[in-house]
């Protein structure tokens, strides 16, 4: 069972309530959502936002919605990510966050297709460099991967970004970057700023 988990929240510094930002009639967070469910390799979708009162709102409209969601640590995202993923007990966890809401399905089962054929324990976009647009990002990992990485890590801010125990240990887990042929990081399609909402909507 592969399981994809969108961590999302409202208290962002830059852009505050950025994944209920509206695009063509939806919100970021339903884009997200949608295109992350559209890839056939993906089995369940979770939102997993935080215990904070002002993430209530995402809550409500993941029940709107029917989504399946959890909530934890806005800080130790890590641990709010292997509690959601327990919930389910997946073999193989993605990581997606919520301000990609030009998630690519196609993109995702590649990774998702390159892991499972290489037989490795975590797979990326981002190693060993990133060459997508910045915005079309995602991860891959064994649940077990995930579970070592939470028992073990004890630097918070590697935590607050779930993964880099995985990819900082390549001595302990065997690790797959996933390319495209050239680099196309000087596109932005993330959203983060005022002006990556602006672009969005262009």
């Amino acid at each position: 069972t592969t399981v994809a988990i969108i961590q999302a929240r409202m208290g962002s510094s830059r852009l505050p309530g950025k994944v209920l930002e509206m695009f063509a009639g939806k919100t970021a967070l339903e884009h997200c959502v949608e295109r992350t469910r559209a890839c056939p390799a993906i089995d369940e979708v979770i939102v997993a936002t935080t215990t904070e009162s002002r993430d209530d709102v995402l809550v409500e409209a993941c029940r709107r919605k029917g989504w399946r969601w959890a909530r934890g640590s806005e800080h130790d995202v890590l641990d709010r990510y292997y509690q959601a993923a327990s919930e389910l007990g997946p073999t193989d966890v993605v990581r997606i966050t919520s301000d990609c809401p030009l998630t690519d399905p196609e993109v995702l089962g590649e990774l998702i297709a390159r892991y499972r054929g290489g037989e490795v324990d975590y797979a990326s976009t981002s190693l060993p460099t990133p060459t997508f647009p910045i915005g079309i990002s995602a991860e891959v990992m064994r649940f077990a991967a995930l579970e070592r990485a939470w028992r073990e890590d004890a630097n918070p801010a590697w935590r607050e970004h779930v993964t880099p125990y995985l990819y900082r240990h390549p001595e302990t887990f065997r690790l797959l970057g996933v390319g495209c042929e050239a680099d196309y990081t000087h596109h932005r399609w993330t959203l983060d700023t005022p002006e990556d909402a602006t672009l969005s909507r262009t």
